[in-house]
């Protein structure tokens, strides 16, 4: 099934972009990044910005990313996927980065999402930005979770 990917929420403020591979099918139903409660995104960048977040509703979620200069995007525009895991897709689509450097001069650091995404990493090392792929915030990951949660804190965003 052909699935397709969200807005990206990047401006001229962002310093970090955590890039995902595309949103699972809970997320493209509600048009809002990591939407499943089963996934541990909001806990874990609750941790690396030292403020929970995870009770805000998701216009208060999305504030708080962007006082701490962090955006959110996706390798992949759209896909065929079957379900919402990332090994199940094929036939993907990359997202056009061609404006990212105007749209976001500031950027800093790119990270990303699970080893799916990270598989980009040297398409934004060739293009000069400084990388760093994140252990999934997948619920299915979570056997790691003392390791994640270190990862995640080092990507040291500031408000």
């Amino acid at each position: 099934m052909k699935k397709e990917g969200l807005e990206p929420i990047v401006d001229s403020d962002t310093k970090i972009l955590i890039l995902g591979s595309l949103p699972g099918d809970e997320s493209i139903r509600q048009q809002k990044y990591y939407a499943k409660p089963n996934n541990d995104f909001w806990k874990l960048i609750s941790e690396a910005i030292g403020e929970d977040v995870t009770r805000l509703d998701y216009d208060g979620k999305i504030k708080k990313l962007k006082k701490y200069k962090i955006g959110l995007w996706d390798v992949l525009k759209r896909c065929e996927r079957e379900g919402s895991s990332d090994s199940n897709i094929r036939s993907g689509e990359l997202n056009d980065f061609s404006g990212l450097k105007q749209v976001a001069p500031n950027l800093e650091l790119v990270c990303f999402n699970g080893k799916k995404a990270g598989g980009y990493e040297s398409f934004f090392q060739k293009a000069g930005y400084k990388t760093k792929v994140l252990p999934s915030s997948s619920g299915a990951n979570r056997k790691y979770h003392k390791k994640r949660i270190l990862e995640w804190k080092s990507i040291k965003p500031h408000a």
